[in-house]
């Protein structure tokens, strides 16, 4: 069926369908955890729906303010680490002359993908308890006397955070390494820079929407994650995901944890927003 002519003098048109399908099924379930928020629960389990701030005051108590601070720091070191991991790799593949080696580590790094990430996840406790296969080779090689604690801690969350991420860095890094001219490199090292000087002269300043991308894909996911903390973490290592998580499926204050959603969904677009302008202003260079 061809596309009316009007469309074509009206561009609005042909992203009103989009707009429409986000608008349902994402900023009318936002508006109504946001109104839910402002309600408050009985003790008998009823929500009573008399609107205020109390869930919003309480959302800010020590307790949950240290949940927050381990959430945020969880997601940077988690952003760091995969942008650590991940830039070599992508310059790595970009660096291939043969299209088919391109592809095939391509498939390699989205290869996970292909599986569930509840399997993948499932994995790593099998790779990391006392009895699994981490503990139990290093005991082989009397590396170690004593198993080492590797799971239901920090580490283990950030293990798991950081494989599930890294594809994520890699994808977006690739894609503009690939379109960085060759002859600029060679250029850098024709006049003394070693790769170290290459990379933060030439690479990285070029690079940076492809790290842009990389760290709103990573970061934002590693703030809200829960189900990776709630199987590798146990129960002293709690992030904002899983706090909310169990305000709604456990204890049933579902205007409590619709008060830490909405919070955490602020805070999120406000990232979002500073990152688009520091972008901005990088790519129209205002920034040096």
């Amino acid at each position: 069926m061809p596309i009316p002519a009007a469309t074509f003098r009206r561009p609005w048109l042909l992203v009103l369908p989009s707009f429409a399908w986000l608008a349902v099924l994402v900023g009318l379930p936002l508006i109504f955890v946001f109104v839910l928020s402002l309600t408050r629960r009985e003790a008998s389990g009823t929500i009573e729906w008399t609107f205020g701030l109390t869930n919003y005051l309480r959302a800010f108590d020590r307790l949950y303010l240290l949940i927050y601070l381990r959430s945020f720091v969880m997601a940077a070191v988690t952003t760091i680490l995969c942008l650590m991991l991940g830039f070599p790799v992508a310059q790595f593949v970009a660096a291939q002359r043969s299209t088919a080696v391109k592809n095939l580590l391509l498939l390699l790094v989205t290869l996970p993908f292909w599986t569930s990430f509840l399997v993948r996840t499932y994995a790593w406790i099998i790779l990391l308890r006392t009895e699994g296969v981490v503990n139990q080779t290093l005991l082989h090689w009397k590396l170690i006397q004593d198993p080492l604690p590797l799971l239901y801690n920090n580490f283990a969350i950030l293990v798991g955070l950081v494989y599930g991420e890294l594809p994520f860095v890699i994808l977006p890094l690739y894609s503009v390494l690939e379109k960085i001219e060759k002859p600029l490199v060679e250029a850098s090292a024709d006049l003394g820079c070693g790769a170290w000087r290459t990379f933060w002269r030439v690479l990285f300043p070029l690079s940076r929407s492809g790290v842009a991308a990389a760290v709103i894909l990573v970061f934002v996911p590693s703030l809200g994650a829960f189900l990776i903390p709630d199987l590798l973490g146990g129960a002293k290592s709690v992030m904002v995901g899983g706090l909310v998580q169990s305000q709604f499926a456990v204890i049933r204050d579902q205007p409590f944890g619709s008060a830490i959603a909405s919070l955490l969904t602020a805070l999120v677009l406000f990232l979002l927003v500073l990152s688009y302008r520091a972008l901005r202003q990088s790519v129209e260079g205002k920034v040096p």
